[in-house]
């Protein structure tokens, strides 16, 4: 996140053992603080050697007292949601640590993730826990303290997850978008929900729960599907669907970045496999304006699954959360031709018809090592600061990479 009156930049990572410092190193959560006007950094630990494993990373959130919040928890090791809270205005400096023992409503079986988002002048911060079901902590004091809200939706568990959510607010509302399942354990469709007056509803406003996070949460099928799984596109069906970014415009309009398989194996069990390869994944634009229904559309080739051991995993993509028509794409097909990389690449997109055509730039080319996972970091409506990493990555508790920052100013 930016701030933009103090020209600071804080980017929330975790150290792995192949990187810079090895194994004295790996595990923190860290933030890098980057001054954009003097282009230097200065890196915080919050938590020396915690884990080491990419869903740890803390969510940030600012303040109206001018203090940063952080956010983190393990990756289902433990049962506890931890926070620090900034000196004002200064995210160098930070109070002690402080937790949320969610071990009480999990039995003991561990949480993950952390996303903050504001509804009616309550943060939330939403988490992976009971049942592994979407679930929420509430606080209204802007993060001092901790109360257990409820799951947000649940059903009866099938392999490792129920569900993988992303989220987006604005002041009165929060959408989403969620799966039924991880794509390794189901063949998932994707969903779309907002919560709005304490109720959960559905794209077209009808509800789904009247009193969201109480204790007789619905399931998320419930919701509007967005990309049904084995839906055919050109031809083509697509299954396994995985959600990657969603953001809201300043006039109520939504757009969605999401993934599916174009895959065929030759034994149709062979598609649960943990080390069944995949390589022809897909990156699908969903935009939805104010009033109206979903449109989806093919939006580029995500090329084959980067772990041979998570095989939906890929590049990712970022929506820009100040103009819904640009994106940022990593993929290792270059999608002005077709033609296969060496590496990962980051390439631009840009739509001027709500996703039915798009022009494409280069970021990066000629690489010698992926880049991957691009984030446009929000907080300075002014500047475009796309963050990516670049380097290796054998496991999400493994990686030996740089995060490399592309500031510019919007034109």
């Amino acid at each position: 996140m930016v701030d933009p009156e103090r020209g600071l930049l804080v980017v929330g990572s975790i150290a792995a053992a192949e990187g810079p410092g090895g194994d004295e190193r790996a595990g923190n959560v860290e933030l890098t603080v980057v001054d954009l006007r003097t282009g230097t950094s200065d890196v915080v630990v919050l938590h020396e050697r915690f884990e080491a494993d990419d869903h740890d990373v803390p969510a940030l959130w600012r303040r109206r007292d001018g203090r940063w919040l952080a956010v983190y928890t393990k990756h289902k090791t433990d049962d506890l949601t931890r926070w620090r809270v900034s000196e004002p205005g200064d995210p160098r400096r930070w109070g002690p640590e402080r937790s949320f023992d969610w071990s009480e409503f999990t039995g003991g079986r561990g949480v993950t993730y952390s996303n903050l988002h504001e509804l009616d002048g309550r943060l939330y911060c939403f988490a992976r826990a009971v049942n592994d079901d979407p679930c929420a902590l509430v606080s209204d004091d802007e993060g001092d303290t901790w109360a257990y809200a409820g799951k947000l939706f649940t059903r009866p568990k099938v392999g490792y997850v129920n569900g993988y959510t992303r989220y987006v607010s604005q002041p009165k509302r929060i959408d989403l978008i969620t799966t039924d399942h991880h794509p390794r354990d189901y063949d998932n469709s994707i969903y779309h929900g907002y919560l709005e007056g304490g109720a959960l509803h559905r794209t077209d406003g009808s509800i789904v729960d009247n009193a969201a996070l109480d204790a007789e949460a619905p399931s998320q099928v419930e919701l509007t599907t967005v990309l049904a799984a084995g839906s055919v596109w050109d031809g083509e069906p697509m299954t396994h669907c995985w959600t990657i970014d969603i953001r809201r415009g300043d006039d109520g309009s939504l757009a969605a970045v999401l993934l599916a398989r174009r895959d065929t194996p030759e034994r149709p069990e062979d598609a649960y496999a943990r080390e069944h390869p995949v390589p022809d994944h897909r990156f699908f634009y969903a935009r939805l304006a104010p009033g109206g229904t979903w449109q989806v559309r093919q939006l580029a080739k995500a090329g084959h699954g980067l772990l041979r051991h998570e095989n939906d995993y890929t590049g990712l993509v970022a929506i820009d959360p100040y103009d819904l028509d640009s994106l940022y794409v990593s993929t290792p097909i270059d999608p002005r031709d077709g033609s296969s990389l060496e590496h990962h690449e980051i390439f631009h997109a840009r739509t001027a018809d709500a996703g039915n055509s798009w022009a494409w730039t280069a970021v990066t080319e000629r690489s010698i090592v992926d880049n991957l996972r691009p984030i446009v970091a929000p907080g300075d409506p002014g500047w475009v600061p796309l963050l990516w990493f670049r380097g290796s990555m054998t496991a999400s508790q493994h990686y030996a990479c740089e995060v490399v920052l592309l500031d510019s100013p919007r034109t």
